[in-house]
């Protein structure tokens, strides 16, 4: 990473179907060896499964789950005087949103089950009931960053 200036912020494309662009980063976090309608597949498929067996607009749960998973704070390991302390920080929205992509698609992976399309559709139901491995993994850093709260003197300010 270049430490001259900071990388500019890169606005997500729409989706073709949903014309949405936290699909698209949903799509994009999914992507492996480059198969790009193969992930596309997987999400759409994902929706319609969600949309099956809510009667809800599959969108508006797929919003509810991340905003459920996203986190306010993480911590951030800082070394000061040859110990590394775990500070406490607070993050941006457009972070927290990553953030919580991230560990939705990655508690969809390790979820056992059928197919990739129903991992993410059941993972994404269970995080917009406020259950599931995501909101769990939110939860543990939060209790983190509680848990080091004392060390909140230690961040840097650039």
């Amino acid at each position: 990473m270049s430490r001259r200036s900071n990388a500019r912020e890169r606005d997500a494309k729409a989706d073709p179907v949903y014309h949405n662009r936290l699909v698209n980063m949903l799509v994009n976090h999914i992507l492996k060896h480059g198969r790009k309608s193969l992930a596309y597949g997987i999400l759409y498929n994902a929706m319609v499964n969600i949309e099956r067996r809510t009667k809800n607009n599959p969108l508006s749960v797929l919003r509810q789950a991340i905003r459920k998973v996203t986190p306010n704070v993480a911590v951030k390991a800082r070394r000061v005087g040859g110990s590394t302390y775990q500070v406490p920080t607070e993050i941006g929205s457009t972070r927290g949103k990553v953030l919580a992509i991230r560990w939705l698609s990655g508690a969809s992976r390790k979820r056992p089950g059928r197919s990739m399309a129903f991992k993410p559709s059941s993972e994404s139901m269970d995080a917009a009931r406020d259950n599931g491995n995501a909101v769990r993994k939110k939860e543990e850093t939060h209790r983190m960053a509680e848990a080091n709260r004392a060390f909140a003197n230690f961040r840097s300010y650039k």
